[in-house]
């Protein structure tokens, strides 16, 4: 009720702009980090005749419509993200790519990003498997230099492939952990390949240093994390949101203090949850489980990284100090040295307080 004697109403609360919310990015890939700009004009450079959902998409702003939770919507999903990866042909577009993802991070408030790749990818245009690395890591060396983001790698084995090719890139991701290499993970439908097929693979990478980083809980449902815990020893778990359908998986989670790299705006282009309200922030963060909300692959999907925790304020009614303990959990679950952690949990801080 309003003063009588001439007083006016209280000013409301100030919403902080997430944007300026310091906070790592742990789930980004390689390819969906792309602008659609860029895309459009590498597929015109190369002569690309990008699928006419994308281009539809890349045109009207909006992300193709996609549902990965049948076979066939996932093969649909990846055949786009086949055609974007087909126009990255030369290192000088590496380097423009991983410099604009630097860029749209810190745009996006991100302090450090562990971009994930898989090298073979890339391997048959850039002279093989270790050059393709190398050129990786050199872009990621250059853009953090110049943009002063701290950027690093996780190098991804590929489920559909076999567990012989995800060792061979276990070792060399190893070889090059003092070149910017900090983590290993495993990715594509999780619905094929067994986790503890893999296995070797991790425990190369772990012996070598890495964390261990196994997309899972994604298209399939807890058993899928529980994988990743009981055969990888993962130390962070990509998606990891179905984890939610079970009380003791959310109570380990929470005791190892597992991050889940969540990212809400894939899971509902992906179809994993209908509706906004049904991706399970609220019951992974209340039941004390590590979250690092991320992107995935924002070229198709559509929102970059603060958007992610926009996402958690607008449809889950995350306050700002828990968006920022969201911050602060991204930030620990990070591969990033002690001083840049500090740096960025001030920065929380400082946000917050205003």
């Amino acid at each position: 009720m309003l003063s009588t004697s001439g007083g006016h109403p209280p000013n409301p609360p100030r919403v902080r702009d997430v944007s300026d919310l310091p906070k790592a990015h742990l789930h980004l890939h390689f390819t969906g980090s792309m602008r659609p700009a860029t895309l459009v004009e590498l597929a015109d450079k190369y002569g690309v005749r990008l699928p006419d959902a994308l281009t539809e998409a890349l045109f009207s702003g909006e992300p193709p419509k996609l549902r990965a939770t049948d076979e066939r919507g996932w093969f649909r999903f990846q055949r786009l993200y086949d055609a974007a990866r087909s126009c990255i042909r030369e290192p000088e577009d590496i380097q423009r790519l991983v410099r604009e993802a630097a860029e749209e991070d810190l745009r996006d408030g991100s302090g450090w990003l562990e971009i994930q790749v898989d090298p073979t990818s890339y391997a048959p245009r850039l002279g093989g498997l270790i050059p393709a690395l190398e050129v990786i890591l050199d872009a990621v060396d250059t853009a953090s230099r110049d943009t002063g983001l701290g950027m690093r790698v996780l190098v991804a084995a590929n489920r559909m492939k076999h567990p012989l090719d995800a060792r061979t890139l276990a070792r060399l991701a190893v070889r090059y952990a003092d070149r910017g290499v900090v983590g290993f993970g495993l990715s594509n439908d999780e619905r094929r390949g067994m986790a503890r097929d893999f296995d070797r693979a991790f425990h190369i990478a772990r012996e070598g240093g890495l964390l261990s980083a196994p997309h899972g809980g994604e298209l399939t449902g807890p058993a899928s994390v529980r994988d990743c815990l009981d055969d990888l020893n993962a130390n962070r778990v990509g998606h990891g949101v179905r984890a939610a359908e079970d009380p003791r998986l959310l109570k380990r989670l929470a005791d190892r203090q597992i991050t889940c790299e969540v990212c809400p705006s894939s899971n509902i282009a992906l179809g994993v949850y209908e509706k906004e309200q049904d991706v399970p922030l609220r019951t992974l963060f209340e039941a004390g489980v590590p979250m690092a909300l991320g992107a995935d692959d924002p070229l198709l999907f559509g929102a970059r990284l603060a958007a992610q925790y926009d996402f958690a304020r607008r449809h889950h009614a995350f306050t700002d100090a828990e968006l920022a303990e969201l911050a602060r959990q991204s930030v620990r679950g990070s591969a990033a040295p002690a001083e840049v952690k500090e740096k960025l949990l001030a920065g929380v801080d400082d946000w917050l307080t205003g």
